[in-house]
């Protein structure tokens, strides 16, 4: 199943287009008109300040260190959006609210080709997950708002925007809303899950969210639930119902302050009602025999997904330890989840990596992130290879699209 941070849309040509770009550890490599390239933007979060980097490489599906030579530099936590096979790539930050489109010219490098702002709406930053921008086509985008509590639509093509849905009702006084990195785009519908923290200490708000908006029509429907929170990760099943569940923060959270957190859980959502299933709950921790259990990932196996449980024997739980250094530890094991049966089975083959884990298409491959210590690198992986490493980038990279 093809996870949803990339989604097929209208393909560009290419064949007036002569690729010349820096890869590697900054060697100069000659690229002919055919062949895949990538933009991933990575966040040196280890400086002060914090910049970003637009990075533009071929290489993504085969071992490969990438340096920081004739990349875009933004400043802040920037991420690169867009509509896949465009030739365009849509660079946001949370030091602004503006969007700047950047485009490949005949030389293979990236322009800045037009900006819009959506200051005038409300939003001041335009950081989080790749996820909150999702498009449509390529006059039809939307960014989800967790600070500004509200959804912005937008013209890509024209770098306009063309309207707004409040969510005022999913407003919980003292937390703050995220909205999920993983997202369900399906039957003409987009399915944001969401999920709350306090503001103030380590635990997560007992409560899920589901935004489902139309996309033909923008119309908006909003589910919550209070069985379970941080419930930031969505798999869509064979039986067409999506399966939601506590992303790993959430699970770390649970781990480190007790029952002030949460069970981490496994919830179902109605596509046809717009609203989570009365009848259904799984806690996480019990489909894979107990531990801390977190996280859904799509696999590349429709009807399948993994689960990550923490194993302490690689990261060690000491006390005063915080869920989001937990989250980030490399001691993350997989368990794949059968989600018509719902049985898990661990896949030892797989290399235990950190929780906060995105996946990202390539042209032939799925591919999710292992972040390193320190904020210092990420490394790619293929999905369903044993997870084999294929580019590895400086910094945290939260961003990644293919340009052609």
């Amino acid at each position: 199943m093809k996870h949803l941070f990339a989604l097929r849309s209208l393909r560009l040509s290419t064949a007036a287009i002569a690729l010349s770009l820096f890869v590697g550890c900054g060697d100069e490599e000659e690229e002919g008109t055919d062949g895949p390239l990538y933009a991933i933007t990575t966040q040196m979060l280890a400086e002060d300040p914090s910049d970003s980097y637009v990075l533009v490489t071929p290489d993504a599906e085969k071992a490969a260190s990438l340096s920081l030579d004739g990349a875009i530099k933004i400043p802040g936590r920037a991420l690169g959006v867009g509509l896949p096979k465009t030739g365009s790539v849509y660079v946001v930050s949370d030091a602004s609210a503006t969007v700047t489109r950047y485009t490949l010219n005949s030389a293979g490098k990236l322009e800045a080709a037009g900006t819009v702002s959506f200051a005038s709406q409300g939003v001041t930053s335009l950081g989080e997950y790749q996820a909150n921008f999702q498009f449509v086509s390529a006059t039809k985008a939307y960014f989800f708002d967790g600070n500004a509590a509200k959804i912005v639509i937008w013209n890509p093509t024209e770098m306009t925007v063309t309207g707004t849905r409040p969510l005022d009702a999913l407003v919980i006084k003292n937390t703050v809303m995220a909205f999920s990195g993983a997202v369900v785009q399906t039957g003409g519908q987009i399915i944001m899950p969401v999920g709350w923290r306090p503001l103030e200490g380590n635990s997560v708000t007992k409560m899920a969210g589901v935004v489902a908006i139309d996309t033909a029509t923008d119309v908006v429907s909003l589910a919550t639930d209070d069985r379970c929170g941080y419930t930031h990760d969505a798999a869509l099943g064979t039986d067409g119902k999506v399966y939601i569940a506590t992303e790993a923060y959430g699970a770390a959270s649970r781990r480190v302050v007790g029952a002030e957190s949460p069970e981490p859980c496994l919830l179902r959502f109605d596509l046809q009602t717009r609203d989570f299933d009365k009848t259904f709950y799984r806690s996480l921790a019990d489909l894979v025999g107990g531990g801390t259990a977190g996280a859904l990932i799509p696999s590349h196996t429709p009807g399948t997904a993994y689960v990550r449980v923490l194993d302490e024997s690689i990261t060690p739980v000491p006390e005063g330890s915080h869920p989001r250094t937990l989250a980030s530890g490399t001691g993350w094991q997989w368990w794949e989840l059968k989600l018509d049966t719902l049985t898990a089975t661990r896949k030892a083959d797989f290399p235990s990596t950190s929780g906060s884990v995105f996946l990202f298409e390539s042209e032939n491959q799925t591919l999710y992130t292992e972040f390193g210590a320190g904020a210092s690198s990420t490394t790619f992986r293929v999905l369903g290879d044993n997870g084999k490493a294929t580019v590895k980038t400086p910094g945290l990279s939260f961003s990644f699209l293919q340009l052609r």
